[in-house]
């Protein structure tokens, strides 16, 4: 498919991430902060109708994207020029960032008694870690680990966009039984949805670098300050490096192990 032009591809790219992230985290401060119930299946369930509508808005102009770990294992491949990767990246960030600013100034007053009740000092560390449930409410917008190890980790986030990428390159593969239309976006959020169920508890399944660090940029800005980098023995580059990394490895391994292996369209065989 010819490349759209860059401008409205970045345009898409921003504002795809941007609802991605208003949903997404905002999913997680309706449970977070106003406690509603079903927790982990609400949040889970969000985040996949969030990548759904995100790919909706996003796909004619830039190919959907809304991840660099999409992006980076796209160019990988040669199916995505070079010069368009940083652009890419950053719209995606800035977009994540938008986003997860206007889920903060829609549950200011949430955040504000939601300190108040659990006597949470914003940006506080205690024993290295920001204090209070949630993260102290920073766990909002970042993802935090359950656990300490960071090999353990690597290899969840790592796992988790593998997962992402060998999926995805599975429903879009024109030569592989790819749904097409409007269904791609649904069965891609579906994706998301099941990885967060399976394999998220971890370390949040941050899956993607932008989603994790614009919102993290953004709670710095409001209060959380260093905090949310220092964190957890600086946790943060984790969901930046392992997701770009496996989602290398998901696109490469479906790619060698499935696409290459896949008659051509026409030789199909009939169902």
């Amino acid at each position: 498919m010819t490349p759209q032009p860059l401008r409205g591809a970045l345009i898409g790219e921003f504002l795809g991430t941007a609802l991605l992230v208003l949903l997404g985290d905002g999913v997680v401060a309706s449970v977070a902060l106003l406690d509603k119930q079903a927790n982990w299946i609400v949040i889970t369930t969000g985040w996949g109708l969030a990548v759904t509508l995100g790919v909706f808005v996003s796909g004619r102009l830039s190919g959907g994207h809304l991840n660099p770990a999409v992006t980076f294992a796209s160019w990988s491949l040669g199916e995505f020029p070079g010069a368009r990767v940083l652009p890419y990246c950053l719209a995606q960030l800035a977009g994540a960032f938008v986003g997860a600013s206007l889920v903060y100034f829609d549950y200011s007053a949430a955040f504000d008694q939601f300190e108040a009740l659990h006597a949470i000092t914003r940006g506080q560390l205690i024993d290295g870690k920001l204090s209070g449930p949630f993260v102290g409410g920073a766990g909002v917008f970042a993802t935090f680990p359950e656990f300490g190890g960071l090999p353990g980790n690597l290899f969840s986030e790592f796992l988790g966009t593998a997962v992402l990428l060998f999926g995805v390159r599975a429903l879009t593969d024109r030569r592989n039984a790819g749904p097409g239309g409007f269904v791609e976006p649904l069965a891609i959020g579906a994706l998301v949805w099941a990885i967060g169920l399976s394999l998220g508890g971890l370390t949040g399944y941050a899956i993607n670098p932008a989603r994790d660090l614009g919102p993290r940029l953004a709670s710095a800005c409001f209060g959380w300050g260093l905090g949310v980098f220092t964190s957890h023995g600086y946790y943060f580059w984790v969901p930046i490096v392992a997701p770009l990394m496996g989602g290398v490895a998901g696109a490469w391994l479906y790619d060698l192990a499935i696409h290459k292996g896949l008659p051509d369209k026409d030789d199909a065989p009939r169902t």
